[in-house]
């Protein structure tokens, strides 16, 4: 079993099409030499009434009037037998009277002794014309049996000329050398046109397999090595999206330090000048106050120069993110809810899940960015109502929920130079996380990111 599940389906169909075909042919071969058997036995058995019909009966007819021996007229049927080809086919034959007596037999023992009536006697006795192959075994064939191991025995009624009663049964026996050899012959002949037929259906069909196998081969490999190649181009682009997440977490990164250096030339550079500009203007308050049309416009420009430095300042600490490489996640909320809450007065309630102990920085800078980010948009629209941050891990991601009760709005309205939105979903879709915005008109806002918490860990931040 295991060696035949080896081979390919052609082969395992050839082989059990050849079974099944054998199998067929020797059961169609066996049932059409009984059926050829059976038609030249019948055919001998019909050739022989009509002999008993047209010579045998017209010299039976004395049994009509006398069923005895002295009915039969002996003489002529010898000479009959003797003269015709009828005569040259059988060996021996008896004439059997209604009642089971033998009124003529080649033994003129069996004359006059009555035997029991079965098998095709008694058919015969109905009408029936009889023939079988004999094992010479009854009583009365002790003739036949020393000459012969096997006859073909045949039963002919004979019947009256005038009412068509059967007065008496012919028994011919027939050697059966002649017969077999016919019968062989048409079994010779069917048999080979058997197995001619189904050698011929065997190899067409063998044929139409072999070439749909073939081509089932052919696409097997053309398919296989597809998938090589699409195994080959998955790999190769999971190597091209671990490229762009180790990159966008870089640009994360590097974006970060740009808003850093910003925030410090800033504060180091124009903020410094307007410093050292305000400290220097104060002393000449005094100079300026004689004229009042240049108190007035002293006045303007040290309120421009203080507004522009307080102005500054707070560009620069927005700009500038706070040292959280080595904060935890827990703590990252924290940190982002009190610089808005410190920053506005307003109260926001926290929710925390289950959290893993550390993060990547990229995850940790874009969880605060997008958390300060969604809190002032909701200061902004929805007036600091009910606004919560809910953060906890899942599937091995980091999830983050910010809500608020305000008066919500329709996602799809939103003008697509919205910065803030805009911004929140590229920062989380660069780390290869999703962003979704969920809100209707009265019913508040919530904000959900999901950042995969395997991004590429980047050391100069």
């Amino acid at each position: 079993m295991f060696a035949f599940r080896r081979l390919t389906l052609a082969r395992q169909y050839m082989l059990v099409s050849l079974l099944v075909m054998v199998g067929g042919m020797l059961i169609i071969g066996l049932w059409i030499s009984k059926q050829i058997e059976t038609a030249v036995t019948n055919r001998t058995a019909a050739v022989t009434a009509l002999y008993v019909d047209s010579y045998i009966s017209p010299h039976l007819q004395g049994l009509a009037q006398a069923e005895t021996p002295d009915g039969v007229d002996v003489p002529a049927l010898e000479r009959l037998l003797v003269d015709t080809s009828l005569g040259e086919q059988i060996v021996s034959f008896k004439i059997w009277s209604p009642d089971g007596v033998i009124l003529y037999s080649p033994n003129p023992d069996l004359i006059g002794q009555q035997f029991e009536m079965d098998g095709g006697l008694a058919e015969a006795f109905y009408g029936a014309v009889v023939t079988e192959v004999s094992d010479l075994e009854k009583p009365e064939q002790a003739y036949e049996r020393q000459f012969w191991d096997s006859l073909i025995e045949t039963y002919a009624p004979s019947r009256a000329a005038g009412s068509g009663e059967i007065i008496a049964v012919s028994e011919f026996y027939q050697t059966s050398d002649a017969l077999e050899a016919e019968i062989q012959a048409a079994q010779y002949r069917s048999w080979l046109v058997v197995a001619v037929v189904m050698t011929a259906v065997y190899l067409l069909l063998a044929g139409l397999v072999g070439s749909a196998s073939n081509t089932i081969l052919s696409q097997q490999e053309r398919l296989q090595e597809n998938v090589t190649q699409l195994h080959t181009l998955l790999d190769q682009n999971r190597q091209l999206h671990g490229r762009i997440r180790r990159a966008a977490a870089r640009s994360t990164a590097l974006n970060e330090q740009y808003l850093r250096r910003i925030s410090a030339d800033i504060h180091d550079g124009p903020a410094q000048d307007l410093a050292l500009a305000l400290l220097r203007i104060e002393p000449l308050a005094d100079a300026v106050n004689s004229s009042p049309d240049a108190a007035s416009d002293f006045q303007t420009v040290h309120t421009a120069m203080g507004s522009a430095m307080t102005e500054l300042r707070t560009i620069s600490a927005g700009l500038r993110l706070p040292e959280i490489e080595k904060s935890s996640i827990t703590e990252t909320v924290q940190r982002a809810t009190y610089d808005f809450e410190s920053k506005t007065g307003s109260q926001v309630v926290i929710t925390l899940g289950p959290l893993p102990e550390d993060a990547p920085i990229p995850v940790k800078i874009t969880l605060f960015r997008i958390i300060k980010e969604a809190l002032a948009n909701s200061y902004r629209h929805a007036g600091s109502s009910g606004q919560t941050v809910h953060v906890y891990e899942a599937d091995g991601s980091l999830h983050t929920e910010i809500s608020d009760a305000g008066q919500g709005f329709d996602p799809t309205a939103v003008p697509g130079g919205h910065l803030g939105l805009v911004a929140m979903r590229e920062r989380v879709e660069l780390l290869g996380g999703q962003f979704d915005v969920h809100s209707q008109p009265g019913s508040g806002t919530t904000i959900r990111a999901i950042l995969p918490l395997t991004t590429i860990e980047v050391d100069d931040v």
